[in-house]
């Protein structure tokens, strides 16, 4: 079979490339299904074998070995090989010399952007929108493509409750709704309007199913989690990535409840395959196959690639369990030439849906799109809408630029182009990163500025630069320290039994505050930590998370008021790991705190009657509350709710329910707004939250100006898994429109 090189025009303009919609089917998946299946009937079983195994460039010695391997079918993905003459050189070897010329499908982890960086996909979640994340992920998917990779190893959609887990950084939080919503633009951004664009890439749902609930948020633990919570909260995003159109999903290191996910006939077979009919093809994480002979579910490599088939991990990446061991097992009837035909027809499906086989070259002019100046500013943009403002005591923010005579700019982070990208970031380069030092020296002339980096790094416990930046606060109006976490502190493998702040960070702010200064404090950092000495020490407090490229603009339009912080807390925040797990759609137990029953930890009575703590659910040292909530975010403005009102204070079983509130803009600031929707069912067969995200929506609201938002409720809003079946029960409910999930108007109805 002989394909010649097809040019790919982008000659579209770029509004049009990173405009999103939905990807829901397979761009013209029965006649891929069609087309696979006549390639299989062509195909030799170790041609067969080489589509299920996907191989890392560090396997081979040299170039002209994986040429060869090529050639030889041996091989049907490469992941971390990139480059557009590299690539197609390669591809040329598989479609004019292979036998049957298949394409290889290309993957590589392009999780917040490629060369565009964007924020850490925690930081996007605190955007709450799903369009401004979804274009982010066009973005990516755009400059990737134009690399030749057209599968990326994302959307990470791991619901976790704990923040010492370090890949929390990569998932979009604690809520399962609000990752529902997110996990399906993410979906839709990287393969775009259709598949067969050369600018789309394969979406990977990852990691199926579990990961975040590692035992004491050490990565790769073991985790035991209830169906309930499985089905009701863990597997929803995942659901909704698959609904979205996801053409690939990823088993994980986990075992869950006693067997590994990537040898888990139920997640996989059931679940995933059965219930939910999914049609694309599942690829193991890294080494997850071996790795069941460590969990002790697998005696030896043979038998864990037995293991991994029969559970329905069609693609194995990196180690070669499969290629060694496939032809041993299909004579010993330990596996059946169906599993793995039905592997490879799937894995051949998204490469004709992807147009591989009619195209699989990149066109060299595409990668002149990276950087694209428009891509930039929606990284501007995100960044800015992730950026969540904590604290604003007596109005320290926004700063005034022209009542300004000069800022002190103190921190281990104001100036560290690369930890500002954030974890998984193998493609975005430091050179391209505008620092927040930059951006304000740029926003108010370099002599305004009083510039101290004071901590060489975040980790840094020298006081040697200490005097020097309190000098600098003393000259200035106004404090602004950049303080958090190094990149390298969060993401894959980087669990930190503590959360809190490092290094002398809080001992130098504790001297700034001294000062009587404004002390405005910028957080960095790849997780919510524990921050609770910080914000009392600090005026004002902006988490901006591990903002990407265009950090330094987007804080900068923040601090000096360009636009007012928007984000909210995807994730609760605790006052220490103690307090771990804390969530906010916890059960209310039989005996729930509240302020009447806790006596805080410092007034408890030396000599005191047993009886006299109240016997309620809480620590003695921290209470029965977070530090902050979530769904939590301030603005440079206030926003008044007002006027509830439901459709009915009754609804039925096939009807719906609509739930009205006005917002209105009381302050002196244009400005976003999120405004968030939940319930609670009071009565359950299995106990149910105390409260549930159900809707939210971002408004822009400018001053003195009122909104009406409404939600729509229907049954299957209200079903929960009750350990045998989905189920919708009858009862009463309440309801709450609100900034957060602590407070908001308030409203009850009844399902009949």
């Amino acid at each position: 079979m002989n394909f010649r090189r097809i040019s790919l025009v982008l000659s579209v303009m770029i509004p049009a490339l990173i405009a999103g919609s939905c990807s829901r089917g397979s761009a013209g998946s029965d006649d891929a299904t069609v087309r696979a299946g006549k390639m299989l009937a062509e195909m030799t079983l170790d041609e067969k074998i080489g589509q299920m195994s996907q191989l890392d460039l560090g396997y081979f010695m040299d170039q002209e070995q994986l040429k060869q391997a090529v050639r030889d079918g041996r091989c049907g993905s490469l992941l971390n090989f990139l480059g557009t003459e590299k690539v197609n050189e390669l591809q040329r070897i598989a479609v004019e010399e292979s036998r049957l010329g298949i394409p290889l499908i290309i993957g590589r982890d392009v999780i917040h952007g490629y060369r565009t960086v964007f924020p850490i996909p925690l930081g996007m979640a605190a955007s709450w929108n799903p369009e401004a994340v979804q274009q982010a992920f066009r973005i990516s998917a755009i400059e990737a493509s134009s690399q030749g990779i057209r599968w990326t190893f994302a959307p990470m959609i791991d619901i976790t409750w704990d923040p010492r887990w370090g890949r929390i950084a990569e998932g979009c939080g604690e809520d399962p709704f609000l990752a529902s919503t997110l996990a399906a633009a993410m979906v839709n951004g990287a393969q775009g309007d259709s598949l067969n664009d050369p600018t789309s890439i394969a979406a990977c749902a990852k990691h199926y199913v579990g990961y975040g609930f590692a035992e004491a948020g050490r990565d790769y633990n073991t985790t035991y989690i209830s169906e309930p919570v499985l089905r009701d909260v863990v597997l929803k995003p995942f659901h909704a990535a698959k609904e979205a159109g996801a053409q690939t999903f990823m088993s994980a290191f986990n075992d869950l409840n006693g067997i590994p996910t990537s040898g888990n006939e139920f997640t996989i077979r059931k679940i995933l395959r059965e219930e939910w009919g999914f049609d694309g093809f599942v690829v193991s994480d890294w080494g997850s196959v071996t790795e069941m002979i460590n969990h002790g579910y697998a005696e030896d490599e043979k038998d864990a690639a037995a293991k991994a088939i029969k559970a329905g991990v069609e693609m194995e990446m990196a180690t070669t369990t499969y290629f060694d061991n496939i032809k041993a097992l299909l004579d010993e009837k330990k596996i059946t030439m169906e599993q793995i035909d039905d592997a490879v027809r799937n894995i051949l499906k998204v490469k004709y849906r992807l147009g591989l086989f009619d195209n699989p070259y990149t066109d060299p002019e595409a990668e002149k799109k990276i950087l694209d100046p428009s891509f930039l500013e929606h990284a501007r943009t995100v960044a800015r809408q992730s950026a969540v403002l904590l604290r604003n005591e007596n109005a320290a923010l926004p700063l005034i630029p022209e009542k300004i005579s000069s800022v002190a700019v103190i921190g281990p982070l104001a100036d560290a182009p690369r930890d500002q990208l954030g974890t998984w970031c193998f493609d975005g380069k430091e050179e391209n990163s505008v620092t927040p030092l930059r951006a304000i020296r740029d926003l108010l002339g370099e002599k305004r500025v009083n510039y101290v980096q004071a901590l060489a790094y975040s980790r840094d416990k020298s006081k040697a630069g200490f005097a020097a930046a309190v000098a600098a606060a003393r000259r200035s109006d106004a404090i602004l320290f950049f303080g958090g976490e190094e990149w390298i502190l969060s993401g894959e493998g980087q669990s930190r039994g503590e959360i809190n702040i490092p290094g002398a960070q809080t001992e130098l702010l504790e001297q700034l505050a001294a000062t009587g200064k404004p002390l405005i404090l910028v957080i960095m950092a790849g997780r919510p930590l524990g921050i609770g000495r910080e914000l009392e020490l600090c005026d004002a407090v902006l988490y901006a998370w591990h903002p990407g490229t265009m950090a330094g603009p987007a804080i900068a339009d923040l601090l000096f008021g360009k636009e007012s912080p928007s984000g909210k807390l995807p994730v609760t925040f605790v006052k220490d790991e103690g307090q771990i797990p804390f969530y906010y759609y916890r059960k209310n137990t039989g005996r729930p705190a509240n302020d009447d029953a806790w006596t805080p930890f410092d007034s408890i009575p030396v000599v005191n009657p047993q009886s006299s703590l109240g016997y309620k659910s809480f620590h003695l040292d921290f209470g029965y509350t977070p530090l902050l909530p979530f769904g939590y975010g301030l603005s440079y403005t206030t926003f008044d709710y007002a006027d509830i009102a439901l459709s009915s204070n009754e609804m039925e079983m096939n009807g719906t329910l609509t739930v009205k509130a006005k917002v209105t803009n009381s302050g002196e600031y244009d400005a976003d707004e999120i405004v968030q929707f939940y319930i609670r069912d009071r009565v359950g067969s299995l106990t149910r939250p105390i409260k549930e995200l159900k809707g939210y929506k971002r408004l822009r609201i400018n001053r003195g100006e009122t909104a009406e938002v409404e939600f729509t409720l229907t049954a299957e809003d209200l079903a929960f898994f009750n350990g045998k079946e989905t189920v919708t029960e009858p009862g009463n409910f309440d309801v709450w429109i609100g900034p957060n999930s602590d407070e908001g108007l308030h409203g009850e109805f009844i399902l009949k």
